[in-house]
């Protein structure tokens, strides 16, 4: 990694673009070694009801911090910068992703394939019937499980990238670690599933990552402790999650 990944930044950036479908002000960067980065600036995240303003790119780097050490490594490295173009902000590797087909696709109602699950049904703008589907894939199925830790909000298609060398990341978690119930995600095909010894020593490494402190520069107590409280609460249930009623739980647009 560069030394502005480090977070030893000079400010010698290349501004390559802005990715306008963002709903926060987000941006492709280049440092000069030509390595690729999305950045978010604080300065441009618009305001939301229901966290704390200007908390969003801290909790871009709490998701890769947890990932990192709790071994789950779902989240492409992210740290904070200071000398950037739009100051401080949350600075993200850039996953170049190969031709591959969607892991999370809409088909029609009667045409999900073998080894997919229905996840929700809906009618297009044609008035068609239409299903909301994913793959039976164990690298989709460990992001859904890192982000019922997280509690992340906003789990849409786009926001599941595949690499070059086959692993399936996740971007975009400047909605998560609310202390309330908050899952929103198109990933429920496993939900009631029961969890395998694997998936167990990674929500345990999850709490051992809390404990040590490794959120406690980016989330407020309270957040860290809801987060705490959510690892143990999978171990003691040994299964995922099932959608409740008492809020969304498909984020929208899902895809």
């Amino acid at each position: 990694m560069t030394g502005h990944l480090a977070g030893d930044t000079d400010g010698g950036w290349q501004v390559l673009g802005r990715l306008v479908e963002a709903s926060n002000a987000t941006f492709l960067l280049a440092d000069a070694e030509g390595q690729r980065f999305v950045y978010k600036p604080r300065a441009g995240e618009a305001p939301l009801w229901d966290f704390p303003d200007g908390s969003l790119a801290h909790r871009e780097v709490a998701a890769y911090e947890l990932s990192r050490a709790s071994g789950f490594e779902v989240v492409p490295r992210t740290v904070m910068v200071e000398q950037a173009p739009l100051g401080r902000g949350a600075l993200q590797c850039f996953v170049d992703q190969p031709e591959r087909g969607d892991l999370v696709a809409l088909v029609a109602a009667d045409e999900v394939p073998p080894g997919w699950f229905g996840v929700v049904i809906g009618v297009d703008s044609h008035d068609r019937d239409v299903a909301l589907i994913h793959a039976d894939d164990p690298r989709l199925r460990r992001l859904a499980l890192f982000d019922v830790i997280i509690n992340n909000a906003d789990r849409k298609a786009g926001h599941i990238l595949q690499t070059r060398d086959d692993r399936v990341l996740g971007v975009d978690h400047g909605v998560s670690f609310h202390t309330e119930p908050k899952l929103r995600t198109v990933l429920w095909g496993w939900a009631g599933d029961e969890l395998d010894a694997a998936e167990l020593a990674l929500v345990r490494g999850a709490v051992e990552a809390v404990d040590a402190g490794v959120l406690d520069p980016w989330l407020t107590a309270e957040e860290v402790s809801a987060t705490r409280e959510r690892a143990t609460a999978l171990l003691a249930a040994g299964t995922l999650p099932e959608p409740g009623e008492r809020w969304p739980v498909i984020p929208w647009p899902p895809i």
